[in-house]
């Protein structure tokens, strides 16, 4: 390994965006990892400069990395990594650690001890998941006066197209197309080499064209239809501001359960809410340190904090699955209701109203300007969610018919045409009450960041006599190799009632068009010949399908003999009716946006792993949050109202799931879920992992592939899972000082503004938390003449334990 390598790795976002700032690097400053990326390769970023830019903590971890001891102030560790590099100014040296005893890493908010507890077992007990992922620790709520790191507004830019007859009508586009022409002609007359040496931006910004293809296929775009709407074409960026996340509740389940337990418990009260004990300092200092990560709850419109995600924490491309269930943009009582014992809401009715503008804002369809407004809220929500999407990810929009058509087009324009997946159908109800024809279908249209490098996991469902995947076993073979129609053997209900011996079969087909093997096959002593097309198969395995009974004759074609058993299940379509009544609370509906628990659990398992992020921007009561939580998933929900999250805060708090068994405990669910085979009594198939029996496996005499069921983990018996450790945040704008300079917003960096900085925010907190269950409680909290220390007077508290669920 390479100390430049230990020392990009050990970087965090904000010592890597200092970085690339100062060699002037090409790089998405939102994104680790493309930051990393650009000065690994570049030769200018020489270790001496990376180091300039990393803090005591990074130099730390990039020594524990190396095997050394992490002691010492940062200069000292400066001077320890450099003397690894053997060759000064050799920046590309290997680096061949010493053998020496590894120091402890630095641990936030208790990680290292999580991650020593020890494991659920088969005697039972409360258990919770711990994801190994570190997170960008954001500040408290409360020091936001203090908080004086700003960013400025981010501006998204809109390419809208043109009508399919190339009018120059819009100023923009008429420019943007004559720019595009006039490279084009450039490039007949000097060459592309010659016109693209460099790539070419466009004067008005957010247009970089590096060949002429680019060119062609940008021209080719802005000719195509497109989805209009009033408003549309005067919008071609928004600015979103750049506004912190403060942290105003953190929930631990475990935590407080453990605590009314063990009426000995040691640790101070704010233990049992998983507070992570960050001291004032690093409160201040928030977005510059990293922490175990914990799920999110955010409080605040979607769009200004998705903005944050990606302009303070730098996570762009590190959103595996989206889930957005947006307002369906149609009538009042269709997805607003009030009081949460009333789901069924009359649309126009005055008693349904509420003052509430809270409630309004979370449930009920306010557009200005109707399904106009409505498409602009969508489109600048699914622009940011793109950016946070990784390569391999999955965007999921749940809406209904009413606007699907329009949603469509807005989601090709965003994500392409070329990046659709399907769209999924899942029945909502088995009724409803209409003078036409009625609507019991929502729709979920599936796009992927990189349709090319898209994750996919196949989710299969059981196979039942006659209905999807099973539709064609409608024979059935006798023990003396017989077969007969499986009507023959039905009772009086429908239901099969097989003698011993017997079996349910298919009959498919043996023969294809593609090229192959034609040869003669005597079954039954009679001669078969494939033509007009060719046997699925050679001579040779061919007798070996023959030797075990896998070859039938109908009329005078042979056939391929598939049993019911070969494969109990079948792979699942884009049209699910089983969802009717699978809600997330498992009786009937409680409230009127509720989502369907199985399409949401279904969308998860198919294109992400245990330990990928999972966002939705439309909480509501929480579904997606709960799935993930339920499937380990690390997540983060928002909402803009905080009715919703009310409600989800609850349902997560007092929510149970099954333990299952991890491969690397050490490495929480991002190791994955263990899968076992598995058969009850009647032979059938329970496991996760299920033989699948093909005429590819049989004619080649090899044993059957294992499909892996993702939605079937092995549990651990007795152990009961709660919710993990999560926490509630909210975009509140910091308050500036008046008269304070514009800038980079991170105000003076002298001692005594420093000093002056924490004597306030001691002032109003108040309180220092110390080891051993110990609070000071400060008053009087002032500087002392002439020097830098502070002054205050103290009084000394001791939490004890709680005792039968009180505290004493």
């Amino acid at each position: 390994m390479k100390l430049k390598d230990v020392l990009l790795d050990s970087m965090e976002w904000g010592a890597l965006k200092a970085a690339c700032a100062e060699l002037e690097l090409d790089a998405d400053k939102r994104s680790q990892t493309s930051m990393r990326e650009a000065l690994a390769r570049s030769k200018k970023a020489k270790p001496e400069r990376l180091l300039a830019h990393m803090s005591s903590l990074e130099m730390q971890k990039a020594l524990e990395a190396l095997g050394d001891p992490a002691e010492g102030n940062k200069a000292a560790l400066a001077e320890r990594l450099l003397t690894y590099r053997g060759v000064a100014g050799a920046g590309d040296e290997p680096v061949v650690p010493p053998a020496r005893d590894r120091a402890p890493s630095p641990d936030y908010g208790g990680a290292a001890k999580q991650a020593q507890a020890p494991l659920p077992t088969a005697a039972g007990g409360t258990a919770q998941y711990e994801h190994g992922d570190r997170a960008i620790q954001r500040p408290e709520a409360g020091v936001q006066d203090q908080f004086q790191a700003k960013k400025p507004p981010r501006t998204y830019r809109y390419d809208s197209s043109l009508d399919p007859a190339l009018s120059w009508d819009e100023q923009r586009e008429r420019d943007l197309g004559e720019w595009l022409l006039g490279l084009i002609v450039r490039a007949t007359k000097e060459g592309e080499r010659g016109v693209f040496a460099e790539p070419q931006e466009w004067k008005g910004g957010g247009v970089r064209v590096t060949s002429l293809a680019d060119a062609a296929r940008l021209l080719q775009d802005i000719s195509k239809p497109f989805l209009n709407w009033a408003g549309k074409a005067e919008r071609h960026e928004i600015r979103v501001p750049s506004v912190p996340l403060f942290v105003h509740e953190r929930h631990s389940t475990k935590a407080i359960l453990d605590g009314i337990r063990h009426r000995k418990a040691r640790g101070q009260s704010l233990d049992l809410f998983g507070d992570s004990q960050i001291d004032i300092r690093e409160n201040l200092e928030a977005y510059e340190h990293q922490g175990p990560w914990r799920n999110r709850m955010i409080l605040g419109d979607s769009l200004s904090v998705m903005n944050s995600l990606l302009e303070f924490e730098g996570m762009a491309g590190q959103v595996q699955m989206i889930y957005i269930d947006p307002p369906y943009g149609v009538k009042f009582g269709s997805n607003f209701q009030p009081f949460v014992r009333a789901p069924k809401v009359v649309h126009g009715d005055d008693e349904e109203m509420t003052r509430e503008p809270e409630m309004v804002r979370a449930y009920r369809d306010t557009w200005e300007l109707g399904t106009h407004s409505y498409l602009a809220y969508l489109r600048d929500r699914l622009a940011v969610a793109r950016e946070l999407l990784s390569d391999s990810g999955s965007v999921f929009v749940q809406i209904s018919e009413d606007n699907h058509h329009h949603v469509h087009e807005l989601l090709d324009e965003i994500f392409g045409a070329e990046q659709y997946v399907t769209s999924i159908v899942f029945a909502k109800t088995t009724s409803s009450t209409s003078n036409l024809l009625s609507s019991v279908f929502d729709t979920l249209l599936w796009y992927a960041k990189n349709k090319g490098r898209l994750k996919y996991r196949g989710l299969f469902g059981a196979k039942v006599r006659g209905q999807q995947g099973a539709t064609g076993y409608t024979r059935v073979r006798t023990k003396d190799g017989s077969i007969h129609p499986a009507s023959e053997f039905e009772d009086a209900t429908g239901e099969l009632d097989l003698p011993v011996g017997a079996e349910l079969i298919a009959l498919d087909n043996i023969t294809s068009q593609s090229p192959g093997s034609r040869y003669d096959v005597q079954f039954a002593g009679k001669n078969y010949r494939p033509e007009p097309g060719y046997w699925k198969t050679d001579e040779a395995r061919m007798k070996v399908l023959l030797s075990k009974g896998r070859i039938a004759s109908t009329q005078n074609k042979l056939a391929f003999v598939r049993r019911f058993n070969d494969f109990p299940l079948y792979p699942i379509s884009n049209i699910w009716t089983d969802t009717v009544g699978q809600n997330q609370f498992g009786g009937s509906k409680m409230y009127v946006v509720q989502t369907a628990l199985t399409a949401v659990r279904r969308c998860m398992a198919m294109c992400s792993d245990p330990g990928d992020l999972v966002l939705d921007p439309t909480c509501g009561s929480g579904t997606t949050a709960y799935v993930a939580e339920q499937w380990g998933r690390r997540w983060i929900t928002i909402d803009t109202s905080r009715v919703p999250l009310a409600l989800a805060r609850q349902r997560l708090l007092t929510a149970t799931f099954p333990y299952y068994e991890l491969k690397s405990p050490q490495s929480g669910p991002g190791g994955g879920f263990v899968y076992k085979r598995k058969q009850n009594r009647k032979g059938e198939e329970i496991g996760g992992l299920v033989p699948h029996i093909t005429l590819k496996s049989i004619a080649n005499d090899e044993p059957p592939a294992m499909e892996v069921l993702v939605d079937r983990p092995e549990e651990v018996p007795n152990v009961t899972r709660v919710t993990g450790p999560f926490v509630v945040e909210a975009t509140i704008a910091p308050v500036q000082p008046l008269g304070e300079a514009e800038g980079d917003g991170r105000g003076e960096a002298d001692p005594a503004t420093h000093i002056e900085r924490m004597t306030e925010v001691l002032r109003q907190s108040k309180t220092l938390r110390l080891p051993g269950n110990r609070e000071l409680v400060l008053s009087g909290v002032r500087r002392t003449v002439d020097a830098e220390f502070l002054h205050a007077e103290a009084k000394e508290c001791v939490f004890q334990a709680i005792v039968d669920g009180h505290f004493r």
